[in-house]
This record gives structure tokens, sequence and C-alpha cells, in this order.
């Protein structure tokens, strides 16, 4: 992670659970001493007030990922991140269930907020992914729309 040596970007999209520590310990590897900072970010399956038994995550294949090491790279380059990893469940979600981790290591904690910050609110709103609600009566929710808050939050780093 220092020199010439490109920082590391890890992308998974994946159906199984996720490991924050684990994750946390692949990326920095033995180089968690160059690094000042480490934010990590976990998104959650919400139970909707108890309406919601699940949450059901679909992809597109390849473009899904080839998106996030996009979006990913763009931050390593703009906030000059020592490591960064995305990764993104798919499938059926219970709430309180994990959906989404990000970690971004970087010299300084302005940098490593920024960079997790950033791929959340690019992810939102430019990955493909789909979300259907499943509810606890047994019905089953359309497709969820994007939120405008979505597009106002990635807005900020334009």
């Amino acid at each position: 992670m220092a020199g010439d040596v490109p920082a590391p970007v890890v992308v998974r999209v994946q159906t199984d659970d996720f490991d924050s520590t684990a994750e946390t310990a692949r990326l920095t590897g033995g180089h968690a001493a160059a690094a000042g900072a480490i934010v990590t970010f976990t998104g959650l399956c919400r139970d909707e007030g108890g309406q919601l038994s699940a949450l059901e995550l679909e992809h597109y294949p390849g473009m899904a990922e080839a998106e996030i090491e996009r979006i990913c790279r763009t931050a390593v380059e703009r906030f000059a991140l020592l490591g960064i990893s995305a990764i993104h469940r798919v499938g059926k979600i219970a709430p309180g269930g994990n959906i989404v981790l990000v970690i971004a290591a970087a010299p300084h904690r302005h940098a490593a907020f920024d960079g997790a910050s950033f791929v959340m609110d690019y992810l939102k709103t430019s990955a493909p992914f789909w979300k259907k609600e499943h509810f606890a009566d047994g019905s089953e929710g359309g497709w969820v729309d994007a939120k405008e808050s979505d597009d106002r939050a990635r807005g900020k780093w334009a």
C-alpha cells in the first residue's frame, strides 16, 4: 500500500453474509500501520416498523460488479485511499440482516469518511440493483423506487 503499489480494491456481490472484522483485516493485510483511519459502513435491512419480513435484492451480474469497481477506483483516486472494499448481498434478506459493507482505509480520517460516503452515495444511485419488499402479512410488495434523497446525496460530490 505504499509507493507505487496500487491501492487494493475489493468488490463482491454475493448471497452469503459477510464479517466486517474479517473483511477489514483482509483489506488492510499487513499494511494496517500505514492507515491513520479505517471507516466501515454496514447497511442493514430495516423491518419498516414491523411490516417487512424480507427485502429481496437482485442485480445485473457482471455489470453491477463493474460499476461498483469503477466507483471504488474513483474514490481511491479522489480521496487518496489506501484501499477500499465494497461487498453487496443479493437474495432475500431478513430485517436486521447485512446488506452492504463499505470499508475505506486512508492516511487521515476525513479521507476515509469521505471515501466511504462517496462510494455509498454512488452505489445507491448508479449500481444496477433492484429491491422488492416482502411483508410480514405474507403479501409481496412491488419493486422499490429510487429515492430523491439518494440522488441529492450523490449530488454533493459533483
